[in-house]
């Protein structure tokens, strides 16, 4: 490509920078005012933030949509890509007040992993991806348990589901919720990692925290059915 080339696509990128987390928020805003949500599990949790407690919030990959929405504690920081797509997610979800750090399991883990403990040290709750960046969708990797061992934090799995949605041809076959569907959230029971939890341990709570989140996706997929028969509108590519 020529110099001339690649300044037009720099040009092009930084205006789709500058543009696209403008677009994404206000479109997420606009969702949360037509959707029709239900809480289930959720009292521990906000009785922790109530107290002021920090917590760890673990989501599958293809949730992260209407994450955001739910969120009642004070301050919560999250980890995104160090690739370009992830400078657009930082500043989308700045407009809803949440912190980003940069990095991921595959690059710049270790430097994301620590700027999270020092957000959770900041007073910050964490917001973790388990099988992010790239999946498997629906695994877990370890990086979670270690960060609720590294801070002390519970981990609160969650999960929702939409009875009118959209799912993308990514990975994760990510889920965008569509105007006025309802969406039911469901907590799992938190997981709390000892301090001295050697690598065997380590792994037994990652296949726990696995579980969990499955058995509260299931748990809300389940409850959308029975309120109404789930529809996916279209098949997007990611």
């Amino acid at each position: 490509m020529s110099s001339s080339g690649r300044r037009r696509r720099e040009l092009a990128w930084r205006l789709v920078v500058a543009i696209a987390p403008m677009l994404l928020s206000g479109a997420l805003y606009l969702l949360a005012w037509t959707v029709r949500v239900r809480l289930v599990n959720t009292s521990e949790l906000f009785a922790r933030w109530a107290r002021g407690d920090r917590i760890i919030l673990a989501f599958w990959h293809n949730r992260v949509v209407m994450m955001p929405q739910q969120y009642r504690g004070r301050k919560i920081c999250i980890m995104n890509s160090q690739h370009r797509d992830g400078e657009i997610a930082t500043r989308a979800l700045s407009r809803w007040g949440i912190r980003s750090v940069r990095g991921s399991a595959t690059r710049g883990g270790v430097a994301g992993f620590l700027r999270l403990v020092d957000a959770f040290r900041d007073g910050y709750d964490l917001a973790v991806v388990p099988d992010g960046p790239r999946g498997p969708r629906y695994r877990a990797k370890p990086g979670v348990v270690y960060l609720a061992k590294a801070t002390g934090a519970p981990i609160f799995p969650i999960s929702y589901a939409a009875s009118w949605k959209k799912e993308l041809r990514s990975w994760d076959r990510l889920i965008i919720p569509l105007p006025f569907a309802r969406i039911v959230y469901v907590a799992g029971e938190p997981l709390t990692v000892p301090r001295d939890a050697g690598d065997d341990m380590a792994e037994a709570l990652r296949k726990e925290l696995e579980d969990r989140l499955n058995r509260a996706t299931a748990e809300a997929e389940t409850l959308v059915a029975r309120a109404g028969a789930p529809t996916v509108v279209g098949d997007g590519e990611a």
